[in-house]
């Protein structure tokens, strides 16, 4: 029977979990469009993400090692992929074709507020989800953190809140909806993350402007910077233009899918001294010396 997801991973049949997050990890850097520029890249990313959709959950991975290729009509995945359009969501109709959730760590990922919990679809059988909305801090999107949660059926509990996540993404606690002739629906979170007066969002990189002294600009020096993680400090280099850019790797946002981080860019802002509050000898100096 032929089994063409584990192909886009690049596993095999037996491959563990660890084996297949490890396989996804690999191409998700090489496939990633912020990497690799190669049209095709973003097509093959979007397979390689779909196929990880189904082999890294349990439940659905056991369904497709029973069916295998037939869920896609006999075609291999690749070509399934192709046949239902470039705009098209993959991650969506696979969840459709399988069931439940999403399955990327944490409460089981990401889903559409319309699921029904498996078991529990069609005929008008009762939708057990129960949705909530929370807001949450700039900097716990950034790193990520705890927040605490109430829902309407009375329980109250602190869920984990991956380091990335974007505003009006949604995180699934399983277990936590309604009840129904002893089957319990999931608590569906819609995520919003309050702006920040400091930091400013794309894609995965942070902005944040910085003031810099004159004096620094001018002639360098080192200047102490607040970030999400901790205080650093930065080495202004001598002739610093306003609106330059300083580049932190790796201290942006997390991407959820592959893991990889953005980085943090601090933008230069140079402060011009009060002209009026120099010494006059310096002000008479710069006023005749300073190039127009």
């Amino acid at each position: 029977m032929a089994k063409s997801l584990y192909e886009t991973l690049g596993v095999g049949e037996n491959a563990s979990a660890e084996e297949i997050k490890k396989a996804y990890r690999k191409l998700a850097r090489k496939y990633h469009p912020d990497i690799n520029k190669d049209p095709e890249a973003q097509e093959k990313f979007k397979e390689i993400n779909a196929a990880y959709e189904v082999l890294s959950d349990p439940e659905k991975k056991a369904r497709y090692d029973r069916f295998g290729d037939q869920m896609f009509g006999g075609q291999n995945f690749s070509d399934f992929a192709r046949s239902q359009g470039a705009d098209v969501d993959l991650e969506e109709i696979l969840r459709a074709m399988f069931g439940g959730g999403g399955g990327f760590g944490g409460f089981g990922g990401f889903g559409s507020a319309g699921e029904r919990r498996s078991g529990f679809s069609g005929f008008g059988a009762p939708d057990l989800d129960t949705r909530a909305r929370i807001t949450i801090p700039f900097n716990v999107s950034v790193l990520g953190g705890k927040h605490h949660v109430s829902t309407p059926e009375g329980e109250s509990f602190d869920i984990k809140i991956p380091a990335g996540i974007k505003s009006g993404e949604t995180l699934r606690v399983r277990g936590k909806g309604k009840s129904y002739q002893g089957q319990r629906g999931d608590l569906l979170i819609t995520v919003d993350v309050a702006p920040s007066t400091e930091y400013r969002r794309e894609g995965n990189d942070l902005y944040k402007n910085i003031d810099i002294a004159l004096k620094y600009a001018l002639f360098g020096g080192k200047v102490k910077v607040r970030t999400p993680e901790k205080e650093v400090t930065l080495k202004v280099p001598r002739n610093t233009k306003n609106g330059q850019k300083f580049r932190l790797k790796g201290k942006g946002f997390t991407d959820r899918r592959t893991g990889m981080k953005g980085d943090l860019f601090l933008v230069a802002n140079v402060v011009i001294p009060d002209v009026d509050a120099l010494p006059e000898e310096l002000r008479k100096m710069c006023e005749e010396k300073l190039p127009e």
